[in-house]
Parts: C-alpha cells; sequence; structure tokens
C-alpha cells in the first residue's frame, strides 16, 4: 500500500471510530409502521431515544430499542470501553427499506382467495458522538 492511500486510509478509520452501527434483518413488521416509529427517535439523543421507544405503545418500538442498545453496546466496544453516558451519543440516522414479503392466499367468499402479501423490513441505525457531529 502506498503512502497516500495508507494516509487516506488511516483518515477514514479514524472518522469511523466515533460511529457506530447496527443493523437488523428480516423484522415481521410492515416497513411504513417501523418507519413510523424510526421517525420520532432520528436525530435525538440516545438517552432521550430509549426513553421514547421504552414507552411507547407500538409493537415496533421493542424491536428498535433492543437495535439501539445494541449500537450503543457497538459503540462501547470500539471505543476501547468508554462509556456512552459521557460521550454524547446522538441517533445520527436510522433508516427502514422493505425486505421480502411472504405471500399468502386468504380464503374468500364464493369460493375464491385473495392474495395477502406479509411484509417485512430491514433497519439500519447509526450512533455517534455529538463531539464529531457537531463539528
Amino acid at each position: 500500500m502506498g503512502a497516500r492511500k495508507k494516509l487516506a486510509a488511516d483518515k477514514r478509520k479514524e472518522a469511523m471510530r466515533t460511529v457506530a452501527v447496527a443493523h437488523l434483518r428480516n423484522v415481521p413488521t410492515s416497513p411504513r409502521r417501523m418507519r413510523q416509529v424510526a421517525d420520532l427517535i432520528r436525530g435525538e439523543n440516545v438517552d432521550k431515544a430509549l426513553g421514547i421507544l421504552r414507552f411507547s405503545t407500538r409493537h415496533s418500538s421493542r424491536d428498535l430499542e433492543k437495535l439501539l442498545m445494541s449500537a450503543i453496546a457497538n459503540w462501547e466496544a470500539k471505543n476501547d470501553g468508554r462509556k456512552a453516558d459521557g460521550a454524547g451519543l446522538v441517533v445520527k440516522s436510522i433508516q427502514v427499506n422493505e425486505a421480502r414479503g411472504l405471500k399468502r392466499m386468504l380464503p374468500a367468499p364464493q369460493g375464491r382467495a385473495y392474495r395477502m402479501k406479509k411484509r417485512s423490513n430491514h433497519v439500519s441505525l447509526i450512533v455517534d458522538s455529538t463531539t464529531t457531529a457537531q463539528a
């Protein structure tokens, strides 16, 4: 590896040190319902986001709470055991994409059947410390 590529790689690695990513795959909830809960915590402080998810009545909030806890644990592991409390973590981005849907048949009157698509989604969550997010 050349010196210029090594410098660019080191700079990229240092920039990614403050960021932690967590993914949730094939959640059996429709993407629209998951996006409604994800919009509540986008851009919020991690402690406030956990409070919102913990007291939300939506079914999707339990899955997102676990995902946020995982992202916080990933950030702590990446930053050599530093605690997330003092770092001022923020939900930098959260993205909900559609996953594969299961196609089923639903009984209908007079011997017919309606098609039903049971939707699922993928969620990606990125947590960043506020010291670099503002700079």
